[in-house]
């Protein structure tokens, strides 16, 4: 406990060290008038950037190896050591799904974003084409493929079509809505402005049904980490006791295979609990 104390404190101090070097380093550089102030950052400055800059591309789920050498240090053990870089590439694919699914979001809400404009845009007298380009500038709800979208509506080409492709990025779906209303209004003269108040409100409405959803699996989803945590907990209770519980768990026979038996039972939780909100979640 003592030595994982001392690496947590010395590990915030240089944090705290660099950010004030930081922020003084850049209070010199207001007060100076945005002057050059020597010839360049300071060797310290250097070193934090790239750390925070390396720190970002890693992502979070190397911290597993870093715990798995401090548990194994204190438990003088490598067994901590291999869990935590086994567990990398399990930490790694939930964070990335965890970012699709925030980019899966951002892309819904910036549909939604341009067929409110789009709409507002037709209302007040512009051409679909012309509308079209001025919404998708302002809200940037076509993503990577806004390029051909944008080049069809400019020259007269299957905006439709455009749009059905540009519907194939994930959170885009309301995409599919637009191309129909445009096809519809173009093809067959109806008012573009109706249809796409009626779609914007269908896709609010589904994205509330959606906050609505994660606000009622919150619940759950925190007792299921809680419960994860209990172990580790546990874990503490002991240390503090002063059973070594490190100790027992990691050289005695009985503790290894209470190790690995608990790991199995502990990971089988986890994985049925976030079934069940999964299950919750696409009903």
């Amino acid at each position: 406990m003592s030595v994982g104390a001392g690496v947590a404190c010395v590990g915030a101090a240089v944090w705290l060290m660099g950010s004030r070097h930081h922020g003084a380093r850049r209070a010199r550089l207001l007060l100076a008038g945005g002057g050059v102030v020597g010839t360049g950052p300071p060797p310290w400055d250097r070193a934090v950037g790239e750390l925070r800059r390396l720190r970002g591309r890693l992502g979070g789920e190397w911290w597993a190896p870093v715990v798995g050498l401090v548990l194994g240090l204190l438990g003088s053990s490598v067994i901590p050591v291999l869990a935590g870089v086994a567990g990398v590439p399990v930490l790694r694919r939930l964070r990335l799904a965890r970012d699709a699914r925030r980019e899966r979001e951002r892309c819904g809400d910036a549909v939604i974003a341009l067929c409110g404009a789009l709409a507002g845009e037709v209302r007040a007298g512009r051409q679909p084409g012309e509308a079209l380009l001025r919404a998708a500038r302002d809200s940037g709800g076509l993503g990577e493929a806004q390029a051909s979208v944008l080049a069809a509506a400019r020259f007269g080409g299957d905006v439709p079509g455009a749009l059905g492709t540009a519907a194939r990025q994930p959170g885009a779906e309301g995409l599919l809505g637009l191309a129909a209303c445009w096809r519809v209004a173009v093809d067959q003269g109806a008012g573009l402005a109706a249809g796409l108040d009626r779609l914007d409100a269908a896709l609010r409405a589904e994205r509330d049904q959606r906050a609505d959803l994660k606000a009622q699996l919150a619940g759950p989803r925190a007792t299921t980490v809680m419960l994860a945590a209990l172990p580790a907990l546990g874990l503490l209770l002991g240390s503090a006791m002063g059973a070594h519980p490190l100790h027992v768990l990691l050289h005695t026979g009985a503790g290894l295979g209470c190790l690995v038996v608990g790991g199995l039972l502990e990971g089988a939780g986890v994985w049925w609990a976030a079934r069940i909100v999964r299950g919750a979640e696409a009903a």
